[in-house]
């Protein structure tokens, strides 16, 4: 069994003049990094390995689930290939993923995470909102495999205020 953990950044700013790549995360989403960081490790087993866009933002955000789960640093990684609106490179990233692994945790951007969320699990979401969560489980053993699989859980910042 193959376990995706998805996660949309939380809240950016856009108070500064800067590229998008480099867009912090606002108030609103440091506070909903904390609430929902914990709430995810209060009710998941942690990821082998998490794994994030390069955007300050998603780093940002995934630094908050990486101390809420306990996760080394080792066991973390940045791929500018995540720095994806369509979905395609995301895919193919899970796709590629070390059949070694049986549950990561992605670290994204929408449009990819709603459209990945709906092709690959069994329940529709209309949007994943800023630092929402959502849990898919695959009973395929490698990953090139998966197709449809369980959305197992949600949890978005708005459930937990």
């Amino acid at each position: 069994m193959k376990t995706l953990y998805l996660v949309r950044h939380a809240k950016s700013s856009w108070e500064t003049n800067v590229d998008d790549h480099k867009r912090s995360l606002k108030q609103r989403g440091l506070n909903d990094g904390i609430l929902v960081s914990k709430k995810v490790a209060d009710e998941i087993e942690p990821p082998q390995k998490i794994i994030s866009s390069d955007a300050t933002r998603a780093f940002s955000t995934a630094q908050f689930f990486k101390e809420a789960l306990n996760i080394p640093e080792s066991d973390m990684e940045t791929n500018h290939e995540l720095y994806d609106f369509s979905g395609q490179n995301v895919m193919r990233i899970i796709k590629s993923l070390s059949d070694n692994l049986n549950s990561v945790m992605i670290v994204g951007h929408n449009h990819a995470l709603t459209s990945i969320v709906n092709m690959l699990g069994n329940r529709f979401i209309d949007n994943v909102p800023t630092c929402g969560f959502v849990m898919l489980q695959f009973n395929d053993k490698k990953w090139s495999n998966i197709t449809t699989g369980v959305t197992v859980k949600t949890i978005f910042p708005r459930d937990l205020k």
